[in-house]
């Protein structure tokens, strides 16, 4: 019996694992669906220190169409300074800063380009807001093939820098990242390229679950009482949620029905936050976002509806943070724990922050911030807000007055 097969997110109908993504009958997402082996705590002890670890709770059938460059298995972190000055006890960073291209995105764009490699295409791409750019474009390079990335013209320098020198064919799209993803998603399906974020989806998000697997093993194996998730299109709380509930499937957990899940969203980019807070089910997109989170600046979210979904049945919270407390939240991530992280990890630790100042979160509470890209990628928005150095000569007794 095949490992695993495709169902509709939306009518449950099955399909044999194929390069799909849309149900026929009623054109919802498709979802990987599993046939698991047993599996206990043990299975994953002496293993590599990446989130291939897992393979059993992964979609590659083969482990030979591995295209690994090592990413996962990134710290958590308690950490104890931040949690003191918000007034927690049992606070854990999740640290995705880390990652060999220094964001999350290597989770899924690994996995994806692993199934475009066991499919046997040709080429593969993505449509990105700068982080799955580089993620996809390392992979692409790793495991010898073409890569077409549709990113908007304004992206952070660092990003489009890191995606070209992995030697992807750039296209930077005069538009917003959904005028990007609209003409990848042509041309993918036009050209039979493998988009990862696009008609990969149902592969590509099962790398997201990794940071549910890798939190709930570095907790031994509890569940965290509150999970703050910062959201652009929304698949990664969706696939957090799926990773959760998978390992309760497995018997790993018990009470995943205890967490909360917390999404974060920029003030000028908050679709999911607002349709939350008007207690509605549509997510009316934003047809131009504003913020320094340019991570997060997805204006139409695909996985918006089940995000909303995902919140009522974990009893969760949306909430979001202007640039100002975006950068606060910089820096304060910075200054107690040393962390460096890009706007939309700040927007996770500020959002934090928020749920803290409303009495959501309780001071005893085991709270997992997950911080998903690196400070390095996105220096120009902290800069307006440092201090620069002041230069001064190379003379003992003038640089000895300055230091206390």
């Amino acid at each position: 019996m095949a490992r695993t097969s495709l169902q509709c997110r939306e009518c449950k109908k099955e399909y044999s694992t194929a390069f799909k993504y849309i149900c026929d009958e009623c054109f919802g997402p498709l979802d990987v669906k599993y046939n698991f082996p047993a599996i206990t705590k043990n299975t994953f002890t002496n293993r590599d220190h990446t989130y291939w670890r897992y393979f059993e709770l992964l979609p590659i059938e083969d482990k030979s169409n591995i295209v690994s460059i090592g990413a996962g298995m990134t710290p958590l972190i308690k950490a104890d300074n931040l949690g003191k000055k918000l007034g927690l006890n049992n606070l854990y960073i999740k640290n995705d800063s880390v990652n060999p291209t220094f964001s999350f995105k290597d989770r899924p764009a690994g996995v994806a380009i692993s199934k475009a490699k066991e499919f046997g295409l040709s080429a593969v791409g993505c449509a990105s807001t700068g982080n799955l750019a580089s993620a996809t474009a390392a992979h692409a390079a790793k495991a010898g093939l073409p890569c077409h990335v549709f990113a908007p013209s304004n992206i952070e320098m660092a990003k489009i820098a890191q995606a070209l020198s992995y030697g992807a064919n750039y296209i930077a799209v005069d538009g917003t990242y959904d005028d990007a993803n609209r003409i990848a998603a042509q041309i993918g399906d036009s050209k039979g390229i493998g988009v990862v974020n696009i008609n990969m989806r149902s592969h590509y998000v099962e790398g997201s679950k990794t940071l549910a697997y890798e939190v709930a093993e570095q907790l031994d194996w509890q569940v965290p009482d509150q999970l703050i998730v910062p959201v652009g299109s929304g698949a990664m709380l969706n696939a957090i949620c799926k990773g959760f509930e998978e390992l309760q499937q497995v018997s790993l957990l018990n009470n995943v029905a205890n967490m909360h899940m917390i999404a974060a969203q920029p003030h000028g980019c908050a679709p999911i936050v607002d349709a939350f807070k008007k207690n509605s089910k549509e997510v009316i997109p934003v047809e131009n976002p504003d913020t320094i989170a340019k991570s997060l600046a997805i204006g139409d979210p695909g996985d918006g509806r089940y995000v909303l979904k995902r919140l009522k049945q974990y009893n969760g919270f949306a909430e979001e943070c202007n640039n100002q407390e975006i950068l606060d939240a910089i820096l304060l991530l910075a200054k107690t724990e040393g962390i460096f992280t890009e706007p939309a990890g700040g927007v996770s630790v500020a959002v934090l922050q928020k749920m803290v100042e409303q009495g959501k979160i309780d001071k005893n509470d085991s709270v997992v911030c997950y911080v998903t890209g690196n400070g390095l990628k996105a220096t120009e928005a902290i800069m307006q807000v440092l201090q620069k150095p002041k230069i001064m000569k190379a003379d003992v007794s003038l640089i000895s007055a300055v230091v206390n």
